[in-house]
């Protein structure tokens, strides 16, 4: 994959799957953050408004990447997961994070990263989740 030239259009079609995931983080930690409910999810709860506030600025960066590019960011989020048990919604939570398939995700992965020597010029580096962009 090394040295493989990204289309403008599938590189945006890139950065709209990240904002999907973008958004789908932003509902659930804030779904999360209000129903987790015991003692034991006190400390986990304040730690998710933040990393809802965080994926929020995500957002708004692969969004601007995608204008960048002459693109319409996506609306639409993936599916959040919920339930009426706090343990399910964290192991949603762990679920919801992308790991690269032998196909698609690290061709993905790959373009993104070539992408992001471009892109450090005009909007700086910055990382969302466990990635960069």
């Amino acid at each position: 994959m090394a040295g493989q030239t990204v289309k403008r259009a599938r590189l945006a079609e890139l950065l709209n799957e990240d904002l999907a995931r973008e958004y789908q983080a932003i509902i659930a930690y804030v779904v999360y953050s209000q129903v987790l409910t015991g003692a034991e999810y006190m400390g986990i709860a304040p730690q998710l408004e933040e990393h809802a506030h965080q994926e929020l600025q995500h957002a708004l960066t692969v969004s601007r990447q995608i204008d960048y590019l002459g693109k319409m960011p996506t609306v639409t989020p993936k599916q959040v997961k919920v339930s009426k048990k706090a343990r399910d919604m964290l192991r949603f939570d762990l679920q919801m994070r992308p790991t690269p398939s032998a196909t698609t995700g690290n061709a993905s992965a790959n373009a993104r990263r070539s992408a992001n020597l471009r892109w450090r010029n005009s909007f700086g580096k910055f990382s969302c989740r466990s990635r960069t962009i």
